[in-house]
């Protein structure tokens, strides 16, 4: 039972806090050992470049998304954008469809999101492909951010930064989201220093055109994916977080639920569609990092925090309280309870916000287990069940 407390201990430690110190050391020494070299002024660098947009019902939020984006920074001649609307069945086609800047797609037939980028890479014959979804603001210098970093062909990718807006912040669904997204941006940069982002998040990435894969029908998340073939083929994906897409949080810990059930479906189905990288001895750094930031989060993780409790209460029921044990069991106990009050105070405009972090840490862990129940019984669509999200409160600079 001790082997199972320190293992299950030292998964859960590594995981959300041990993986971000070793990337910082590693990096550290990276740079001490071969320094970077600081480049010089350059000659503005404007590929040609195509903004791909899919949208859903976004009636509501679809002018605001057309406006910010066509007034992005950046030579109208060298920017093509396409909008998806497939299977709308509210006003988004109409008010798509009479921009004239905007090359329009729609069908009536709604086959998710993979389906509808790989209809739309048909029409893009610019070098450079953005991605972003249609319920997100950018900053006006996004493009310009992103587009420098190809400069390197070695460079197959770049990921922009999400961000949450500052809307509704109180509850638990923006606190913990917000709080999240912050922490794994910290992550994607280190990870991009050490080598490459390992998987991009779909409000906004980009890549190479000649590196785009049709994806199967039945993809979940279609942006990990995209991006991590992309490191399979050699490339690196670097990460901007100068170019940002910036989202309201969930409305609710119930539209969050949603969001989070199904990426944690995806998440079971992109680590066998990616099995090649579990594979250390093939792709050393890159499975290092795919291993270490997703797939103990992912599958590992949930369980030993499980394993963890239950060992801990074995440990002290057979050796008594008064020792390390008894007091990590004490610390335990205070973190489900903080969780719990966390999950009473949700959405109730309170504005404790320490106990949200508790709670949408347990809140992640218990959708691995809805998710993957989920993904085994073949039961989460492609299709989104589009959750409703709080307004955005700040706009991009």
């Amino acid at each position: 039972m001790q082997w199972l407390f320190w293992g299950s201990l030292f998964i859960v430690f590594y995981s959300y806090v041990g993986y971000g110190i070793l990337l910082y050391l590693i990096i550290r020494v990276k740079r001490w050992w071969k320094p970077v070299k600081e480049q010089g002024a350059q000659d503005l660098y404007e590929p040609e470049v195509t903004l791909v947009v899919a949208a859903y019902n976004e009636e509501a939020f679809i002018r605001e998304k057309i406006a910010n984006t066509l007034e992005l920074d950046y030579p109208p001649g060298k920017l093509t954008h396409i909008f998806v609307t497939d299977g709308s069945d509210d006003a988004t086609p109409a008010i798509v469809g009479a921009c004239e800047r905007i090359r329009h797609l729609h069908e009536p037939v709604r086959n998710g999101k993979a389906a509808a980028i790989n209809r739309a890479m048909k029409f893009v014959d610019t070098p450079i492909v953005i991605f972003c979804d249609a319920n997100t603001l950018l900053n006006k210098e996004c493009i310009r951010e992103i587009v420098k970093y190809y400069r390197d062909p070695a460079v197959g990718g770049v990921a922009g930064e999400k961000k949450i807006g500052a809307g509704e912040v109180s509850k638990a669904a923006g606190a913990g989201e917000g709080l999240y997204w912050k922490y794994e941006s910290a992550l994607k940069k280190m990870d991009a220093q050490l080598y490459t982002v390992v998987g991009a998040a779909g409000e906004l990435f980009s890549l190479r055109t000649s590196l785009f894969e049709d994806m199967a029908p039945d993809i979940l998340l279609d942006d990990f994916v995209l991006s991590m073939k992309v490191c399979l083929k050699g490339y690196r994906v670097q990460y901007e977080p100068r170019a940002f897409a910036l989202e309201g949080p969930s409305a609710s810990m119930r539209d969050e639920r949603k969001r989070k059930i199904r990426i944690s479906a995806g998440a079971f189905q992109s680590i066998l569609l990616l099995r090649e990288l579990l594979n250390p001895f093939k792709h050393p750094v890159l499975s290092f990092q795919f291993i270490s930031h997703r797939v103990l989060r992912w599958t590992i993780c949930p369980v030993c925090l499980i394993t963890l409790l239950l060992a801990n209460s074995w440990i002290v029921g057979t050796i008594g309280w008064w020792n390390f044990y008894g007091l990590f069991l004490l610390g335990q106990a205070l973190f489900y309870m903080l969780a719990a009050g966390g999950w009473i105070l949700a959405n109730r405009g309170s504005k404790w916000k320490f106990l949200f972090v508790p709670y949408y840490l347990l809140f992640m862990n218990v959708s691995v287990f809805q998710g993957f129940y989920r993904w085994i019984k073949g039961r989460q669509t492609v299709l989104w069940e589009r959750a409703a999200r709080a307004g955005n409160e700040v706009k991009p600079g």
